[in-house]
């Protein structure tokens, strides 16, 4: 038998490791999170439960979002060996420019109910990873206010189309002025999806109290102080007073848009046009032909219509079909390095990421959102390494499959 005795102070003092504590609160909320997942978790304790629930949620029984989350597990990488990966590339290009990653943020509606600093937060986090952030039609900051915020960061705005026109033309018109790289327009929303987590929390934008809301308030009072002391959360490009989702959406966007507005839009926007909300090969087709620059096959995060196809199971049909032509873009369901590589590995030139950074922002801000960005840059490093590639344009279709 081994024998035993005390222990000694000099025995233990190598093992006891002492840390400087960070007085900073939010530093140190950040620094718990080692996964988007984490960040989920902490956004989920800090802000009411309608907020989390209309960037967690989806459509109607949110089975596509589940069935997004499980393509990508299925997903079989096949790595080589004997490569020398001990540096690792992720940059890319996206829509002709530089990007430190195969991945934008995508757009976002009514971001400063996540967090009072909002787009601006996003933006300047956008610009610090040097990837591009795309701002939404019902964004909480002004267009020339996201610009100013991040001179140089790559920045798309994003577009529903209106039944006004002029309207339109003139958002379009003040993202030309204000430098925005890339026109993206979502077409994928003639009428509001079911989002049955938003009516069962009578979510209304901006929030109204009510018992419920000042209940929940109660254990949320830094939110609510928050939202209270700055300024009022309201759309920078609607005028609307409180109102739900649903009557926004069917009141204000055109459930008439056809490819003919592509080809309109094309003729009044000299940049880069991106149409997202690709769901068949067919309409991938034709709006290339119309001279889209790029497609990201999505299908708005489940958001829309329910059981609609799976977005990285569909991908590379789109990218036989047009990625002669266009940049195919993916979104929905992305929430690890590893789903980045695997659909760039499927032909993706970049994912768009929504609630991963949103997660990040509602748990920190801008610091959030950049733990965000720094987690994902992480896992793609680390992913790429283990499949034996050492930049982005090593990446095919020998290092991924989807299992049946």
């Amino acid at each position: 038998m081994t024998g035993r005795r005390l222990p000694r102070w000099s025995s233990l003092r190598p093992l006891l490791r002492t840390q400087r504590l960070d007085l900073n609160r939010t530093r140190r909320r950040l620094a718990a999170a080692h996964t988007i997942d984490d960040l989920r978790a902490i956004a989920r304790r800090r802000t009411p439960r309608a907020v989390f629930d209309y960037v967690d949620g989806a459509a109607e029984a949110e089975i596509n979002l589940r069935r997004a989350r499980a393509a990508f597990e299925r997903v079989e990488f096949r790595p080589k060996v004997l490569r020398d990966v001990s540096a690792v590339d992720p940059a890319t290009t996206i829509l002709g420019r530089p990007s430190a990653l195969p991945l934008a943020l995508a757009p976002t509606g009514f971001t400063r109910m996540m967090h009072h600093e909002g787009e601006r937060a996003c933006v300047r986090a956008a610009a610090r990873a040097g990837v591009p952030y795309a701002l939404s039609t019902m964004g909480t900051t002004s267009i020339e206010d996201v610009a100013d915020a991040a001179p140089g960061a790559a920045r798309w705005f994003q577009l529903y189309v209106w039944r006004d026109r002029d309207r339109s033309k003139d958002l379009i018109q003040r993202a030309l002025e204000a430098g925005y790289d890339a026109l993206v327009l979502t077409v994928d929303v003639p009428v509001a999806g079911a989002r049955l987590r938003d009516l069962r929390n009578g979510l209304t934008i901006p929030p109204t109290l009510t018992l419920r809301t000042l209940l929940d308030g109660a254990r949320h009072p830094g939110w609510w102080f928050d939202l209270l002391t700055t300024e009022p959360l309201a759309f920078a490009s609607i005028s609307r007073s409180a109102a739900t989702l649903q009557s926004i959406i069917n009141t204000m966007f055109d459930a008439g848009v056809t490819f003919d507005d592509v080809a309109w839009l094309r003729e009044i926007w000299p940049r880069s046009l991106v149409v997202k909300g690709i769901q068949t090969v067919p309409d991938a087709r034709q709006v290339v032909d119309l001279g889209a620059d790029a497609v990201v096959v999505s299908n708005h995060g489940g958001r829309q219509l329910d059981r609609a196809p799976v977005p990285l199971e569909l991908l590379p049909e789109v990218v036989d079909a047009v990625g002669d032509r266009a940049e195919v873009l993916l979104d929905t369901g992305v929430r690890t390095g590893a789903d980045v590589v695997a659909a760039v590995a499927l032909g993706a030139r970049a994912c768009l990421i929504g609630r991963a950074y949103l997660y990040g922002l509602m748990a920190g801000g801008q610091r959030g959102v950049e733990r965000a960005i720094d987690i994902l840059t992480a896992e793609t490093v680390r992913t790429m390494q283990l499949l034996g590639v050492r930049s982005v344009s090593e990446l095919d279709r020998s290092c991924a499959g989807v299992r049946p």
